[in-house]
């Protein structure tokens, strides 16, 4: 079976062809191309922006033009990771139906917000479907920067009612999400060379779940670089350790699956690191008991590498990883089991001009904690002799629990399924609260199928919840057309 035997068909045949256009965060040509190309197929009026973003409209059903006009909004981009190398830039990611499930083979899959998009454009095409004037609004770069929305163009958009299709959970409305600002610490190395010695290490933390940095990182999930600096600390406090190479993670905003380095240590501590590192994985294996069940630690001997990192600086960069902070901060006192302020130590990349960059994201939904947990990230890494700088962040969105979508939304679901969905704010970073500094008079809602494990290789979409978000998607459409301003 393929996606394009999966009911609704035409969704589904809209995304199947989402997943072969390569869409990776700040590199949307090629999508922003293609939906360019749908529009003019589809004889669907069409205009962009400076920075990239896509708005498509669509007239009224005849009789409903006086109704509030509808945004469907929805992102560009795509979170890339993978098990093996692959090349995200130019290779269509495949996927394989497994039951009630999708996924990709060995990718992230892309339905964050692939799915979001698909069901913007059913919509414009469907003409069976009962609207108001409706718009679809697609932007870049929303996983790495929020840039598309941030950047918006004066005049994209004029509707009065904005769905964001990029949520992860059916039956489930969300109307409010936390803000977050990244934080990058460098550190400047001599490089010098490897001392001929000792002997040589690689240690590898590797297949750990990984996941949202916002939605998953309640769950306990184990960051590779927190493990890895873990155990260079302690290798550390024995003996003068050697550092040629330290890698690890991928995106801000996905916790970290993989981690490695390489070290050097007397050959006659040899035998005493490994038995160490024994003990370390025996711990690690308790600790993520029933929360890890693919996580490897490995350690090998390697040749002697050509250079490493000066000892100053390597020590106060094991320092700083180790009690740099990481998880789940504080938990709301307003909405029962929401994180309120998280901190994720996201990537840590030697870059070739003799720097370490270290990058990690907080969030919150509270704008003061935000900041709050980004200065405490800052002081641990200043002291380690890092600079330090903050990226401008991004608004929460504060619940309005008399919004009038969010009753029509939930009304719709409950309606057709019999079931009233919760109602909930998020702990991840959604656009709608940029959309409300540009338009404060938008009224928003977030919802769309369940998803799980996205920004990881496990991302995975739940068939018969398509279905449902489509039922929903389109009933609103038509309570909205009913509806006068």
């Amino acid at each position: 079976m393929t996606l394009k035997d999966l009911k609704p068909s035409l969704i589904w045949s809209i995304f199947d062809e989402i997943t072969k256009v390569p869409r990776p965060s700040k590199k949307e040509e090629k999508i922003r191309q293609w939906l360019l190309d749908f529009a003019a197929k589809n004889d669907i009026t069409v205009k962009t922006d400076a920075i990239g973003n896509v708005v498509m409209s669509k007239p009224a059903t005849p009789g409903h033009e006086n109704a509030p006009g509808i945004i469907l909004q929805a992102h560009m981009d795509m979170v890339c990771e993978s098990n093996e190398p692959f090349d995200f830039e130019n290779t269509p990611i495949t996927t394989r139906v497994d039951g009630e499930w999708v996924w990709a083979n060995g990718t992230t899959l892309g339905a964050d917000n692939g799915i979001g998009m698909a069901g913007a454009l059913a919509a414009l095409v469907d003409d069976t479907l009962v609207h108001g004037p409706l718009e679809a609004l697609f932007t870049v770069d929303e996983e790495t920067g929020l840039t598309g929305a941030n950047n918006l163009g004066e005049g994209m958009i004029s509707g009065s009612i904005l769905l964001n299709l990029d949520s992860e959970d059916d039956a489930e409305i969300f109307v409010g999400c936390a803000g977050g600002v990244d934080t990058t610490c460098t550190f400047k190395y001599a490089q010098q060379a490897a001392p001929q010695d000792k002997q040589y290490l690689k240690i590898a933390v590797a297949d750990g779940q990984g996941g949202h940095s916002g939605c998953d990182i309640h769950l306990g999930r184990a960051n590779a670089n927190k493990l890895l600096a873990r155990f260079l600390w302690q290798v550390a406090q024995s003996q003068e350790l050697t550092l040629a190479q330290i890698e690890g993670g991928n995106l801000r905003n996905a916790i970290p699956r993989a981690a490695s380095a390489v070290i050097g240590v007397d050959k006659a501590t040899k035998e005493a690191v490994r038995i160490a590192f024994n003990n370390y994985i025996a711990d690690v294996e308790f600790e993520y008991t029933g929360v890890e069940p693919d996580l490897k630690l490995t350690l090998e001997s390697v040749d002697t590498p050509e250079f490493c990192i000066d000892n100053d600086t390597a020590k106060r960069l094991i320092s700083a990883l180790y009690c740099a902070p990481h998880g789940v901060v504080s938990m709301s006192r307003d909405l029962e089991g929401l994180v309120e302020t998280s901190t994720n130590l996201a990537s840590v990349k030697m870059l070739p001009n003799e720097e370490i960059l270290v990058t990690t994201s907080q969030r919150s939904s509270v704008d003061s904690r935000k900041w709050d947990i980004a200065y405490q990230v800052e002081a641990v890494f200043a002291l380690a002799g890092a600079n330090v700088t903050h990226g401008d962040g991004y608004p929460g969105w504060a619940p309005n629990m008399k919004s009038p979508i969010m009753e029509i939304a939930r009304d719709a679901y409950k309606e057709l399924y019999g079931i009233t969905p919760a109602i909930k704010a998020i702990h991840a970073g959604l656009e709608c609260g940029l959309f409300l500094q540009k338009y404060p008079h938008l009224d928003m809602v977030s919802f769309g199928p369940t998803l799980r494990d996205v920004h990881s290789p496990k991302e995975r979409m739940h068939i018969p919840a398509v279905d449902r978000f489509w039922g929903q998607l389109t009933l609103v459409l038509k309570k909205v057309a009913d509806l006068k301003k």
